[in-house]
C-alpha cells in the first residue's frame, strides 16, 4: 500500500510540500506535443498558396491585407479573413512595416573577461568645468581593467577622434602591446566609434568592443574612476584654466596609481598589481599579521588574520553560468585611470608634439605629456 493510500492524498501532498494538483495532474498521460492537430476549420496547403499568390499579384501587391480583404468582398468574392491573410504573409516573412521607421539592431551584451594586466583595457571621455558657464574641457581616460592601473590620459579643449587615436597608440606603444593580446572597451560615443580609432586598432591588432546603447553598467571600471575622481576633496567645482585642470590631473593619477589602496585589489595600489608585485607584498603583509598575532593572539578571535588575495579573474558582465560555477571570482565595481594630456593654447592654434619623460619609481612606466 502507497503512502498516499494510507494517510490520504491531501496529508500525504502536505507532508511532501507538494500541491494536490501537481500530484493529479502527473497520474495523466502526457499528450505529445508535437503531433496537434490541425483545426478542422484551417485553409488547406493549396488554398494557403493560393491566397498568398493573390495577394503578391500585380493588382494587390502594394495594397493592405485589410484593403484586399474589402475589394474581394465588393467583388461578391470571399477567400479568408484580413487576418488570416496576415498569417499566411508572417508565415512567409513577407510583411513588415511599409514606413521608414528606425529600427533598432539587437546589441549584444559584451562579456569580456581579464585574468592578467593588458589583457583588457577600458576607455572613456569625462567633462571638466571650464572658467566659465558651458565652457568644458575633457577628459580622455585608458585603464586597465584587471589592474585598474591608468595606462594614459589626455585632456583637451575638444573630443575629437584624432585625439582618441593618438592616446590609444601612444598608451599601446608605451605598454609593449603585442598584436592580437588586447581588448579595448568602450562606450558608443562618437569617438569610440568613428572610423579613425576601428581604424587604428585593426592596424595594430587590437579588438574593440563597445557598451550597449544607453547602459552604462557595460562600462562599469570607467564609469566607477570618473566617481572616484570627482568625488575627491579637493576636486573643484571649476578649473581657471587648461593648465590648473592638467596640473590637478597629474597629481590625481599619481596618487590613484601609486598610492590609492584599491579594495578591488587587495587593498594595493594598482601599480603594483599591473607590474606583477603583488605577491611578494602579499607576503610582507602576511608576516606583518603573523607577528601581531604572536605578540597579542587574545585579540584575533578567529586565529591568524589572512591578507586580501588578488583577484584571480575580472569580468565585464559575467555570464550567468560562471556566476552559478565560481562565486568567489566575482568583482565588485570599482575605479580606475590613466596618465597623458593634451591641449592647445589661447589662440586655439595647435603646437608640435613634445615629449616630456620623467624617470619613475621601479615598477611604474614612464610619464608621457602629449601637449598639442
Amino acid at each position: 500500500m502507497s503512502f498516499s493510500e494510507s494517510v490520504g492524498v491531501s496529508p500525504a501532498c502536505g507532508a511532501l510540500g507538494l500541491a494536490r494538483s501537481s500530484y493529479y495532474r502527473a497520474l495523466k498521460p502526457k499528450r505529445d506535443s508535437s503531433t496537434r492537430p490541425s483545426p478542422r476549420r484551417t485553409l488547406s496547403g493549396e488554398e494557403r498558396v493560393e491566397v498568398r499568390d493573390l495577394l503578391n499579384s500585380e493588382r494587390f501587391c502594394e495594397l493592405s491585407p485589410r484593403q484586399v480583404y474589402a475589394t474581394l468582398l465588393d467583388e461578391g468574392r470571399y477567400v479568408c479573413h484580413w487576418r488570416t491573410m496576415y498569417r499566411i504573409l508572417a508565415a512567409n516573412d513577407e510583411v513588415r512595416e511599409r514606413r521608414n521607421q528606425l529600427r533598432h539592431p539587437d546589441y549584444k551584451k559584451p562579456e569580456l573577461l581579464a585574468t592578467g594586466p593588458n589583457e583588457l583595457w577600458s576607455w572613456d571621455i569625462s567633462k571638466l568645468r571650464g572658467p566659465e558657464k558651458w565652457s568644458y574641457f575633457y577628459l580622455y581616460v585608458m585603464m586597465d581593467v584587471y589592474s585598474r592601473y591608468v595606462v594614459g590620459w589626455m585632456l583637451a579643449r575638444k573630443e575629437q577622434a584624432r585625439l582618441a587615436k593618438e592616446l590609444i597608440e601612444t598608451s599601446c606603444e608605451r605598454q609593449g602591446i603585442d598584436p592580437d593580446a588586447l581588448v579595448i572597451h568602450a562606450d558608443r560615443g562618437p569617438s569610440m566609434t568613428s572610423k579613425t580609432v576601428a581604424q587604428l586598432l585593426v592596424d595594430l591588432g587590437v579588438e574593440q568592443s563597445h557598451s550597449r546603447p544607453h547602459v552604462s553598467n557595460d562600462n562599469p571600471y570607467s564609469e566607477a574612476q570618473f566617481k572616484t575622481m570627482k568625488y575627491r576633496p579637493d576636486y573643484p567645482n571649476r578649473f581657471g584654466s587648461i593648465e590648473d585642470a592638467r596640473a590637478w590631473a597629474r597629481r590625481f593619477f599619481t596618487w590613484y596609481n601609486e598610492e590609492h589602496h584599491h579594495t578591488g585589489l587587495g587593498l594595493m595600489p594598482p601599480s603594483v598589481v599591473h607590474y606583477g608585485l603583488g605577491e611578494s607584498v602579499r607576503v610582507a603583509r602576511g608576516v606583518v599579521l603573523s607577528q601581531a598575532y604572536r605578540q597579542h593572539p587574545e585579540r584575533f578571535v578567529r586565529g591568524v588574520p589572512s591578507v586580501p588575495s588578488l583577484p584571480e579573474a575580472v569580468w565585464i558582465n559575467m555570464p550567468k553560468e560562471e556566476v552559478s560555477a565560481t562565486p568567489d571570482v566575482m568583482e565588485s565595481v570599482t575605479e580606475v585611470t590613466s596618465s597623458g594630456s593634451d591641449g592647445g593654447d589661447k589662440s586655439g592654434r595647435p603646437h608640435p608634439i613634445s615629449t616630456k619623460r620623467v624617470s619613475q619609481k621601479q615598477g611604474q612606466v614612464e610619464a608621457l605629456d602629449l601637449v598639442h
